[in-house]
């Protein structure tokens, strides 16, 4: 552990984000206590699904903050538990709706609009796909294989780490490392087109829940989780992140992600709390209440 040759500053430093960390989680706790009590059992573990991403990339970061050399399985953790988020945010929006039946029913003669990003923003030709039974089956396939693959070349890569065959964000032709992330990318793609294309659908239908909120904060812990460690990660292995002895660049680099993601995802854990917290005391406008009712008939 490196904390024990830290100075002053330092570990004030490390105390200061151990704490924000421990903050989030109690907030994620006080929230799906709430979310458990007040929200219809059909949405609720759904909810703390999608609650629980910036918590746990908290979690995960101090930890490898505290054990570096937990940082590969931390940061792997971290991936897989938001692939499944992927899958859990395009269920919630569904779920908004009333259910895929009564989202069915609202848009019967509706049709998708599949020029989004982010496979297809540029290709404004494409045609609108019908919303059927079948399309919606293939948009949850789309998160779900994400959901499903994403662990397996985790774990594939831990296997080739343990042997020293990956070295993380290696661009090299010959190195696993690169082939293997080529392929989580195109998985990547392929699992936020159809959280695009339904957010593109239901973003006025589900306004009054908050739902472009909701989708701003998932948008933020996607771009911080992966664009933002992958940029720090190839800066640090092409050294332009300076070596500061003892640490290396590509250490440097990893301690840079962990300290920014803790203060990031404590800032989104706070405003999740405000966005997914709901007064239900409170007069609702009419579509929402017939949303309700539609929820209402649908749990048991």
């Amino acid at each position: 552990s490196l904390s024990a040759g830290l100075d002053l500053p330092g570990r004030f430093l490390f105390a200061i984000l151990t704490l924000m960390t421990l903050i989030a989680n109690l907030v994620f706790i006080e929230e799906a206590v709430y979310i458990y009590r007040k929200i219809p059992s059909s949405k609720r573990s759904i909810i703390i699904w999608v609650n629980a991403a910036a918590p746990v990339i908290a979690t995960t970061s101090c930890i490898g903050m505290w054990i570096p050399r937990s940082t590969m399985f931390t940061d792997f953790t971290a991936a897989v538990f938001f692939a499944i988020v992927i899958h859990k945010f395009l269920m919630m929006m569904i779920k908004e709706c009333g259910g895929q039946k009564l989202l069915l029913r609202r848009f019967e003669n509706g049709h998708f609009k599949i020029s989004t990003g982010p496979c297809c923003c540029c290709c404004l030709c494409l045609p609108r796909v019908r919303i059927t039974r079948r399309t919606l089956f293939w948009m949850k396939l789309g998160t779900f294989q994400f959901a499903f693959f994403r662990p397996m070349f985790m774990f594939l890569s831990i296997v080739l780490w343990t042997n020293g065959n990956y070295t993380p964000y290696n661009l090299s032709p010959k190195e696993a490392a690169m082939w293997i992330s080529c392929f989580i990318g195109v998985l990547t793609i392929l699992a936020l087109w159809p959280v695009a294309i339904m957010f593109q659908q239901v973003r006025t239908l589900l306004t009054c829940k908050k739902i472009i909120s909701k989708f701003a904060l998932y948008q933020f812990i996607l771009i911080l989780n992966h664009l933002q460690t992958a940029i720090i990660n190839i800066l640090a292995m092409q050294r332009i992140i300076p070596c500061v002895p003892p640490l290396s660049s590509s250490a440097r680099g990893a301690y840079m992600i962990q300290q920014l993601l803790i203060m990031e995802m404590f800032l989104i854990t706070l405003i999740s709390r405000v966005v997914y917290r709901r007064r239900y005391d409170d007069p609702e406008p009419p579509e929402c209440m017939a949303e309700e009712t539609g929820d209402n008939k649908q749990t048991p």
